[in-house]
């Protein structure tokens, strides 16, 4: 979710009822360098009373000493290591989830953030995908290490990096993951409405679900999520009316922490995830993304027929992005050697953030 779930999209989602909302991935390397770009993500909202941290890191000693400073210095109360990114640029240099193909290293790196982080009592877990491919099965293994290395809990995007985010979750892979270890399991990958999550833990037998895309431009999802688990009736679906007043107040809190210039900047992403199904015209939607003050956006949401009901047709439908199957980009000679601890330290230069 990166460029997505900074301190305004968690507040916003944490005001629809949101559980832990995790911070933008950051690197171990940038933050124990000082980095400016991956100190900048390191805000959080006063309201959070846990503050959470996706970490990613190639290095040990990296992670240890960014674990050290984001619970001493920063209060972060729960760290989460990020072994599932598949995007070229990290993977190409074995970071992500070509990581966890060496199960020395990813040894090696988990028992050093925990090591740091058990000090200060906060827990760390670790989320990963299925493997590279179909051939190169990780998660079962991955599950094991985690668990030895004092993992509090282990998420899995049900999901090969080889997929990225194309095709069908395989919630039964999470299953396995399941009935394979004795710490939590969290289950990811097609929670696109309430209904999915709980279907999901009922297949899966996981104790909880980390949502990703499923809430671009739906942070109600948490309310519906919320309203699920607790075993009462979901609200009704938003008119566009309601919509555009949460538009408003995602822009708001953007503005709040980014300045209005950079903030309605920000927000232009996120118009086409929020008007998804809707028929507002072409036109209306270009000028959206083009917002640069508060007063432009209101002007436009004004347009907007407030009493167009929701478009049913889309729930239950991926959102955000979804691409195709590929070749997984590994350094050369990657997959022939499990068991060394080397890799390039390039891996983490210039990836805070995703």
């Amino acid at each position: 979710m990166a460029g997505v779930t900074n301190a305004a999209f968690r507040s916003l989602c944490r005001e629809q009822g949101a559980g832990i909302s995790v911070c933008e991935m950051i690197t171990s390397r940038g933050l124990v360098e000082g980095d400016p770009t991956t100190l900048d993500m390191l805000v959080f909202d006063p309201a959070e009373t846990v503050r959470s941290v996706q970490l990613y890191g190639v290095d040990p000693s990296y992670m240890r000493r960014a674990a050290e400073i984001l619970c001493g210095d920063y209060g972060v109360g729960h760290l989460d290591l990020n072994f599932g990114c598949p995007v070229p640029k990290v993977t190409r240099k074995g970071g992500g989830a070509a990581l966890p193909w060496k199960r020395r290293l990813l040894a090696e790196l988990l028992e050093s953030t925990v090591a740091a982080a058990t000090p200060y009592g906060v827990p760390v877990t670790m989320k990963t995908r299925k493997g590279i491919d179909d051939d190169h099965l990780t998660f079962l293994e991955a599950g094991h290490i985690a668990q030895e290395s004092g993992c509090a809990g282990i998420a899995l995007h049900a999901r090969t990096a080889a997929q990225h985010y194309s095709g069908v979750a395989d919630w039964e892979a999470i299953g396995q993951l399941v009935d394979s270890v004795d710490i939590p399991v969290m289950g990811n990958g097609d929670i696109w409405e309430s209904s999915d999550a709980l279907r999901m833990m009922a297949e899966t037998g996981c104790r909880g679900v980390v949502v990703g895309r499923g809430c671009l431009g739906r942070p109600w999802l948490f309310r519906d999520l919320a309203a699920a688990f607790s075993g009462t009736n979901p609200l009704p679906l938003p008119t566009l009316g309601e919509v555009a007043l949460m538009m408003r107040r995602h822009t708001e809190l953007l503005v709040h922490y980014l300045g209005e210039e950079r903030g309605c900047k920000e927000f232009r992403k996120h118009v086409s995830w929020y008007l998804k199904g809707f028929t507002a015209g072409g036109e209306l939607r270009r000028s959206l993304g083009l917002i640069d003050t508060l007063e432009s956006l209101d002007v436009l949401l004004s347009r907007l027929d407030p009493t167009e009901p929701f478009p049913r047709a889309e729930l239950g439908s991926p959102r955000g992005r979804q691409g195709s199957p590929r070749r997984v980009a590994l350094p050369e000679g990657w997959l022939r050697e499990r068991d060394d601890l080397g890799i390039d330290r390039a891996a983490e230069m210039g990836v805070s953030g995703g």
